[in-house]
Formats: C-alpha cells, sequence, structure tokens
C-alpha cells in the first residue's frame, strides 16, 4: 500500500501504546544488573541493585577477580557414556592444571570466534600441548576434545560452550550477593577494540548460552573512560572551553590497546524550560596489538627455563630434548604458572628464582633470572609499545601534544620497561597518570553502563560513542549484473549514529552484501541484505501512479546498532514524485451525492457537441475572452506529492554464526544443562558424605555424655558403637563410590538409634516443669467455673425471693413513713452496726448480687475439656510414673503443650465471650435510662430530637483478645505478688486494710 510523504507517520493510539509499553518496563524491569570485564587471565564483574550501587562481585574464596579458566576433573573410574564430571572454576581449575593439563582451559578470550586454523589458534595450541584442539564440524571454530573427562564419543566443545560455563559461575556469584529473591539476567560486557563481527557474536552466545541477556557491549578504553567521567566535570564546548583529549593504555594479560578519548561537557534542553548539563565521552580514534601482554612475556620466561633445562647437565645426560619438553603437557603447565609469578616479582624485585622437583623424566631444576636479564628478553616486545598508541592518535588525527594525559589501566602496564617505553613515546613521565584504578575501572565502568540501560536505575547522564575501529561497506550488482562497491562507515564512524540513506537505481529484486574490512584488502562478509518485493513495488509505481521508471528510487536505510556495532536497516522503500490529483470541491461532491454533478459524455454525445460547435458562427468578445482566462488557468503547474512503498526485506547474517542453526544451539543450552545437573547431583551426593561423616564424629561425643548413657541400655550403646564403626570403615572403603541414597540411609541407620534415647533425655527435663504448668491450668480453670457456678445459683435465688416478697412491700413502705416522726437518736441508733460493714455489701443486700457475665451454657466447654484432660493426665501420669529412664515415655512434653493449648484457647474465648456479654448488658441499661429520663436534661426539658447520643465505640476481637492478655497478665502478677507477701507472715497494717 502507498503511503504519501506528506502525512504524519504518527498516531495517538501508536503514542498511548508507546506510552504504555515504557511504563511496563519501568514497572517489570529486572532490578538487578551486571557489569562484567571479560578479561584474558581473569574475569571481573560488578553488581548493581537497589541497595547494592556497583559492588565487586567476589568469588567463593571471597577474591574481587577470578582466574579466566574452567576445567574437567576427571574421576577414578573410567568416563561412562553421557556421565558428567566434575567442573571448577578461576583458581581451583589452574591448581590441578599439572595434573590434568589436557582437561583445564585457559585464556579462551584470545581464541572466541577465531577459525582453527587462524594464527592466533595454532599459537594457543602450541602453549596448551595437552589440549586437544580441533576445528568444531560445524562452525568451523576452536573447539576441544576432553582428554580423559569423557567418552571418545562426546562431542567436542566449542570455547563458547566453556566461556559460557565461567560466565555461568560469575552469575552463580552475583545472584549470592544479591540476595535469594533476585536474579541476574541483564548484563553489559566489555570487548577488545580489535574484535571483529564475528568475535563480537561469538561473545553474545556464550552469554545466551549462560542464560544472561547483553544489553551492551563497551570496548574496553570507553569503559574505563566511562569510569573516569562518573567523578568529573570536564569543559562546557557552550561556553567556547576546550575539550579534553585523553588516551586511556590498556595492557593486560592478552593484548595491548590504546583508546584516544574526547571528554567535554555541554548544555542540552531539560523538560519544560529549563537546560541541564551532561558528559559526553567520545572514541576518536583506537590502536592495538593482539598478542602482545602479559601472557607473552611469560612465555619469554617459559622459553628460556626450557632451554637452560635441556641444556643442563642432568637433563643431557638423561636425554632430554628441546622438543619433547615443549610437548608435555605437565611440564609446560609447571612452567607457565611459575612464570607468571616470576614476572610479578621483577616488577619490584631485581632478581627471583624457582626450583622444580621432578621437573621432567625425573629430573630437578633451579632457575635464576634477573631484571636485565628479562628485559633483554623482552627487547623487541618493548618496541611494540608505542606501536598501538601511535595508531591511536593517527586514527583519531591528533598529535602528542594534543593530548592531556594517558590513563593506564591493565595488569601489565605496571611493569617497568613498559613504563619506561611509554615515557619514551610521550617525551616524558607528565602525562602518564595513575589515577584510576588499573585492575577495577573498567568493570565499573561496564556496571555503570548497565546501570544506565536499566529503566529500574536513574544514573549521572554521560552520553557516550564508541568507535567502529574497521571500516565497513557493502557489495551489490546492478540490474545488468555489474560489480558495485561503496564504502559506508570508516573506522572513526561512531556506533549508534543517525542511519546513512543509500539510494539504488535497480527496479529488480536484489541481494546486497555488508562488509567488514577487517585487514587491508580483507572484506570479511557479516550481513545479506534481500529484497523480497522491489520488482511489484516499482510496478505499482508505474501503472497506479504514473510514475516513470527512470524517476523512481529505491532508498535504504543503514546504521551501525550502539549494542555491538552490528549492520542494522531501518527503512527500505521506493519512492517517486507524481501529479497531486484534484480534488473536488464541496458543492461539487454534494451535486455528485445526488447525481447532478458532471457526467462523462458518450461517444454520440460527443459527436453532438462537435456539430453544435461548427455550426456556430458568431462569438460574443466577452466569450472570448473567457475561454482565453479559462485556457490560461489550465496551463498552470499542477502540485506534486512524494509517493512511497515499503519494499520487504531479509536481513541474514553470514559467516560462522549463521552456520549454527537454531537446533543446535538449543542441543547446546540443553548440554549445559545437563551438565548443570549433574553438578547439583554431585552436590547433594556430597553433602549427604558429609553429613554422615560428621554424624560419626558426633556419636562419639554423644556416647560419653551423661544424660545419653543414663537413658539408654547398654545394649543399645552397644549397638551403636558397632553401627558406628562399620559406618566409617564403609565411607573410607566401599563406600567411596555410593550414591547420594546410600549415604542417606547409612545415616538413618545411625539416627533411628540415637534419637529415641536423646528424645528419653529431653523429655525426662522438660517434662516437669511443663506438666506443672498444665495442672495449674486446671486448677485455675475449676475455680474460675465454680465460682461463676456460685454467683449465678446466688443470683437466681436472690430474684426468686424477691418475686415471693413483692407483697410485702406496701406494708414495709407504711412502716417506714410513720417512722419519719419518730425521734431523731432512735433513726441514728438503728445504724450503729454498720460502721464496720462492708458498703458493697449493704448495696448487694438491698439490691441483690450483680448480675453474672455468663449463663451455665457459656462454662459447658471449659467443663467438658477441664474434665476429659483432668482425666487423661490422672491415667498418663500413672503410667508414666510406672516407667523406667531408658524407657520411651507415654506422657510426652508434646502432648502437655496441645493440651494446654487448647486450655487456653477455651479460656480465652470464655473471657472474650463475657466481655461481649457485658457490652450487651451496659447498651440494655443505657437504653433503660434515656427512657426514663423522659428526654430531660438538667432537671429541664429538651427539645425533640435535642443532643445526639453518644457515639457508641466497638473493640475489634483481636483489640479484645489483645486486652484480655494484658489483663491476666496483670492478674497473674498481682497473685504473684501477693503470695509472695503471704509468705513473708508479716503482719496486716491498718493502712494496708
Amino acid at each position: 500500500m502507498a503511503r504519501v510523504s506528506t502525512l504524519s507517520s504518527s498516531s495517538p493510539l501508536r503514542i498511548f501504546l508507546s506510552a504504555i509499553f515504557l511504563f511496563s518496563a519501568h514497572v517489570f524491569a529486572v532490578s538487578a544488573v551486571l557489569g562484567v570485564d571479560l578479561g584474558t587471565e581473569y574475569i571481573k564483574a560488578t553488581l548493581v541493585k537497589p541497595g547494592i550501587p556497583l559492588e565487586i562481585v567476589l568469588t567463593k574464596d571471597s577474591r574481587r577477580k577470578e582466574t579466566s579458566a574452567v576445567a574437567f576433573k576427571p574421576s577414578s573410574n573410567r568416563p561412562q557414556k553421557g556421565a558428567y564430571p566434575e567442573r571448577v572454576y578461576g583458581s581451583d581449575a589452574m591448581a590441578i592444571a599439572p595434573r590434568f593439563p589436557g582437561d583445564v582451559y585457559p585464556n579462551l578470550k584470545a581464541i572466541l570466534g577465531l577459525p582453527a586454523g587462524s594464527a592466533q589458534v595454532r599459537e594457543y595450541a602450541e602453549r596448551h600441548p595437552a589440549l586437544r584442539l580441533e576445528a568444531h564440524k560445524t562452525k568451523g571454530t576452536a573447539a576441544f576434545k576432553s582428554a580423559a573427562a569423557f567418552t571418545e564419543e562426546e562431542e567436542a566443545w566449542l570455547v563458547e560452550e566453556l566461556l559460557a560455563m565461567e560466565l555461568q559461575s560469575i552469575r552463580a556469584n552475583a545472584e549470592l550477593l544479591a540476595g535469594t529473591s533476585s536474579s541476574v539476567r541483564s548484563v553489559v560486557i566489555t570487548v577488545p577494540p580489535f574484535y571483529t563481527v564475528e568475535e563480537k557474536r561469538a561473545l553474545e552466545l556464550s552469554a545466551e548460552l549462560a542464560g544472561l541477556k547483553v544489553l551492551s557491549l563497551i570496548s574496553d578504553g570507553l569503559a574505563v573512560g566511562l569510569n573516569y567521567a562518573t567523578s568529573r566535570q570536564f569543559p562546557n564546548v557552550n561556553k567556547g572551553e576546550k575539550a579534553e583529549n585523553h588516551i586511556i593504555f590498556d595492557m593486560g594479560a592478552g593484548s595491548t590497546k590504546a583508546t584516544v578519548l574526547q571528554m567535554q561537557s555541554r548544555t542540552v534542553k531539560d523538560v519544560g524550560k529549563f537546560n541541564k548539563t551532561i558528559q559526553e565521552v567520545t572514541v576518536l580514534g583506537s590502536g592495538w596489538d593482539r598478542t602482545l601482554g602479559g601472557d607473552a612475556l611469560n612465555y619469554l620466561i617459559v622459553d628460556d627455563m626450557i632451554r637452560q633445562f635441556v641444556e643442563s647437565p642432568k637433563a643431557q645426560k638423561a636425554g632430554v630434548t628441546l622438543e619433547a619438553v615443549k610437548s608435555h603437557g605437565r611440564t609446560i603447565a609447571k612452567l607457565t604458572k611459575e612464570a607468571e609469578r616470576l614476572r610479578h616479582v621483577l616488577s619490584a624485585n631485581q632478581n627471583t628464582q624457582a626450583s622444580f622437583e621432578g621437573l621432567y623424566d625425573d629430573v630437578d631444576f633451579k632457575y635464576k633470572i634477573t631484571r636485565a636479564e628479562f628485559e633483554d628478553m623482552a627487547a623487541t616486545h618493548a618496541q611494540r609499545v608505542s606501536v598501538a598508541v601511535n595508531n591511536a592518535l593517527t586514527m583519531a588525527g591528533l598529535q602528542i601534544k594534543d593530548l592531556d594525559s594517558v590513563i593506564l589501566h591493565g595488569g601489565a602496564s605496571r611493569t617497568p620497561f613498559v613504563q619506561k617505553e611509554l615515557e619514551n613515546v610521550l617525551g616524558g613521565a607528565d602525562k602518564i597518570r595513575t589515577n584510576v584504578n588499573s585492575d577495577e575501572a573498567a568493570v565499573f565502568g561496564a556496571g555503570f553502563r548497565a546501570a544506565a540501560l536499566s529503566p529500574s536505575f536513574r544514573v549521572k547522564e554521560i552520553k557516550i560513542a564508541d568507535g567502529a575501529s574497521y571500516p565497513a561497506g557493502m557489495r551489490w550488482n546492478n540490474d545488468e549484473g555489474k560489480p558495485k562497491h561503496q564504502r559506508l562507515w570508516t573506522a572513526t564512524s561512531h556506533l549508534g549514529a543517525p542511519a546513512k540513506e543509500v539510494t539504488f537505481n535497480n527496479v529488480q529484486d536484489l541481494s546486497v552484501n555488508f562488509y567488514q574490512l577487517v585487514m587491508d584488502g580483507v572484506e570479511v562478509d557479516t550481513k545479506v541484505f534481500t529484497t523480497k518485493n522491489l520488482t511489484a513495488s516499482i510496478e505499482e509505481l508505474v501503472e497506479k501512479h504514473k510514475c516513470e521508471k527512470a524517476d523512481i528510487k529505491f532508498k535504504v536505510g543503514v546504521r551501525l546498532l550502539t549494542e555491538n556495532g552490528e549492520v542494522d536497516v531501518t527503512k527500505a522503500a521506493v519512492e517517486c514524485e507524481t501529479d497531486e490529483p484534484e480534488k473536488a470541491g464541496i458543492v461539487d461532491g454534494v451535486k455528485n451525492l445526488f447525481g447532478f454533478g458532471k457526467k462523462d459524455k458518450t461517444e454520440g454525445e460527443e459527436d453532438s457537441a462537435s456539430a453544435s460547435t461548427e455550426s456556430s458562427t458568431s462569438t460574443s468578445s466577452t466569450t472570448e475572452t473567457s475561454s482565453s482566462a479559462s485556457a490560461s488557468a489550465s496551463a498552470e503547474p499542477k502540485k506534486k506529492q512524494l509517493v512511497q512503498i515499503n519494499v520487504d526485506f531479509t536481513l541474514t547474517p553470514t559467516g560462522p554464526a549463521s552456520l549454527l542453526p537454531k537446533a543446535s544451539i538449543q542441543s547446546l543450552k540443553d548440554r549445559l544443562k545437563s551438565f548443570a545437573a549433574s553438578d547439583r547431583t554431585r552436590q547433594l551426593r556430597e553433602e549427604a558424605l558429609n553429613q554422615l561423616e560428621a554424624y560419626t564424629y558426633k556419636i562419639s561425643d554423644i556416647l560419653d555424655r551423661e544424660s545419653f548413657i543414663a537413658h539408654s541400655t547398654a545394649a543399645e550403646r552397644e549397638t551403636l558403637q558397632q553401627k558406628k564403626d562399620d559406618a566409617s570403615d564403609w565411607l573410607y572403603g566401599d563406600g567411596a563410590d555410593a550414591t547420594r541414597e546410600d549415604f542417606k540411609a547409612k545415616l538413618k541407620e545411625l539416627q533411628n538409634i540415637v534419637d529415641p534415647v536423646l528424645k528419653r533425655a529431653e523429655e525426662a527435663e522438660k517434662r516437669p516443669e511443663i506438666l506443672k504448668g498444665l495442672q495449674d491450668a486446671l486448677d485455675n480453670t475449676k475455680t474460675f467455673v465454680k465460682d461463676i457456678r456460685e454467683k449465678i445459683a446466688a443470683y437466681d435465688a436472690f430474684h426468686a425471693s424477691a418475686s415471693a416478697s413483692a407483697s410485702a412491700s406496701s406494708s414495709i413502705a407504711s412502716s417506714s413513713s410513720s417512722s419519719a416522726t419518730a425521734p431523731a437518736s432512735s433513726v441514728t441508733g438503728d445504724f450503729d452496726d454498720l460502721e464496720d460493714e462492708d458498703p458493697m455489701k449493704v448495696l448487694e443486700k438491698d439490691l441483690g448480687p450483680v448480675p453474672p457475665l455468663y449463663s451455665l451454657e457459656d462454662l459447658k466447654e471449659s467443663e467438658d475439656l477441664y474434665t476429659s484432660i483432668s482425666t487423661w493426665l490422672e491415667l498418663k501420669v500413672a503410667e508414666q510414673e510406672k516407667l523406667g529412664p531408658t524407657d520411651d515415655p507415654v506422657l510426652t512434653v508434646k502432648d502437655l503443650l496441645e493440651r494446654r493449648e487448647k486450655l487456653d484457647k477455651a479460656g480465652m474465648a470464655l473471657a472474650m465471650k463475657g466481655v461481649k456479654n457485658f457490652e450487651k448488658t451496659q447498651a440494655k441499661a443505657k437504653a433503660s435510662g434515656s427512657k426514663a429520663s423522659g428526654g430531660k436534661k438538667n432537671g429541664k426539658a429538651t427539645k425533640a430530637g435535642g443532643e445526639k447520643p453518644a457515639k457508641e465505640t466497638t473493640v475489634s476481637d483481636e483489640e479484645m483478645e489483645e486486652m484480655l492478655r494484658k489483663v491476666m497478665a496483670d492478674e497473674k502478677a498481682k497473685e504473684e505478688a501477693k503470695a509472695q507477701k503471704e509468705s513473708k507472715e508479716e503482719p496486716i497494717k491498718h493502712e494496708e486494710l
């Protein structure tokens, strides 16, 4: 369908849906994100989570960085098909390298995504002779066959799979730091600037296999610069200030990189009428040396040690050859590990040494080296340090004088001769800075970037622009089949920049190959752009919109993605300009609606009109003038409009990554899941083993306890000792290869003997106190029920007698009126005996006892419960008294507590019922009082509908229960105080009475 460019492409519905999506992203976004600095030798990670801002993820050994290595630990038995060995990571993996060199995989970053026949992969294989490296059967990239941990039928492990295992380990540590309620899924990973599209895809595949979503990749130098910018304010270019230029010189274990960064601030429009200042960090150029790093320096020492060892008299006597030593995996693993230590020592010392016992063929070896000797060996490597810096400056179009500073990063940058060479290149040490953490600046930058990309966090606004590092372009054939070529981006182009618009003259469907120029003259295809309906769309423009084919343009929008530098096609459309159709007026539209508009003439009508015109012999001048004006109006140029038709297309990756279909990727994920399940099973087995082993040690202590001896028989202790000895012997014998279920069964067998005895001892210790508490509760219940029953009986008796004496009340009234004339002395004498009588008793005689709050029906549940528990307790106490300390109890603490709880609940329910009854009685009394008052207040009549009654307050059951608990606690405290006071047997004072 055609789209006219004058129409707006946005709509209220689209805006509304976009707003909903953004809101949903803010609400449902994952709160924890991860930044990973993927180094050749070490992997570092930072976690960002609410309450945890940019914190380093520690390893299980509480280290701030993890050695980049994974190992398969072969079992003592032959590997079984479908079985998985134990995996170890980091320093634990490197620790077993001398024992299992064929199953330890270090420094995988150097060969990630590279063909098996590349120079870097061949060098890696030479430095790790025990590893069985081969080309993957589908991708053709490097893969490894296990030496001893798997069967031969097991498929080779891709480098991407092995790296995914390391990322899974990092992710597990991050989730441990984040807490059980959080999961880590989103990540930003650092990459060197020399990584090609294929290498970046391999890294993204590793992250996908590890269950991570890559928010973005970021170059090492830009990550360091981003961390540098978080705590600084740069010159504002809007104020005419000059931007700062810095070089990040990063020399790590595997490579050397130099990145030129421009840092500045800019004032931009903010919300409303306000402005804001943002920081900008832009990559201007990069330079690198793929193989110059700490590992290359280590290999210099390794080669020197091998040479001296082979030339030593003992080795020559044993017939040791240079080739034999270099191809021996265990020997090379020992030498490589020691060379790393020696190089670090030489950075701070003038000399050092190493000793090897039985290095090769049972020949011992001692090695000594000085810093001067090491620097002589590294002379050619030192000359390569300046190459990365000079290439970066050349790409950026700058000179040394344009730099504000050179910021050092990476462990190898601390090597003395490296810093000396930098001073020679820069003309002194004035511009060299060590004001960033050379180990962690990149990972903090990656973590900051992850937080900035996540909708869950707000961070300092820093705009970044990464560089393409490699030129890129496209190739295609025109309609005549002639090859075409166009360069679209240079090495200094920025990722995420606005899309470029490319115009094609093709009118037939075509395919376009996008490529990356990785070396001089070497173009590596990255994606294929293929149209699906270009031919049909052009035909539609010609037939429907009357476009000329020569005027039709096919335009494609292309850009480099910020996330990974991949080519992205933003649009594909054909377009042409055509006359805009006349728009009918409102009057013409109404006429046409009712059939009075202009009609197309038929052939007969056209002939009749022509004859009429020819027979006409005279015309007025006004008619001629009108005709002339009409002709002039029709000659005016018509308006043009741009008509566009979107073209359907596909954009398909090429290269080794495209050779791995989705089914194969899913197969890789399933294999890693199976490996993880095996790890979990092994972990549970080890936990069961440890529990059994710990329990056997615990039994030795239990057998010596006095309480255990008192509540167990000699036969039980003898059986337990025998079972414990048997389990210990089994653990270190036949049980070495037992399953988790076997360990649990052995543990259960021991617990079945120990637990009953411990239960007896525990019951004997706790029972007396809990029993007394239940008996006291029963006594209190009995007393309470008895008291209520007496009050109910007294109340009923009083009202029964009151009705019988109703007739005598009138005579009592008359006698009282006659007694009113009696002498005052006689009246006074009648009350002489009431001086010491309780006033409440006097009122009770006149008005009767207080109405009870309970009925006999209310007491039934408590009485029944008291009877049943008392009967049960009497029976169980008698049975328990007949048992000895080694018998299992019949009166258990659990049963006592259950019945005490039932009794307490019944008492609480009865108390709450009494409070409810009291509220009802109070309400009735209030209502009766209102009727008796007759609407009078203070002796005066009030108007109808006078004062409003006070608002009644209601109390919830929960509040009432809490109040009752407090009342019961106060009463208990009073009773205890009273009992304590009575125990002192002090005379009661008059004031207290």
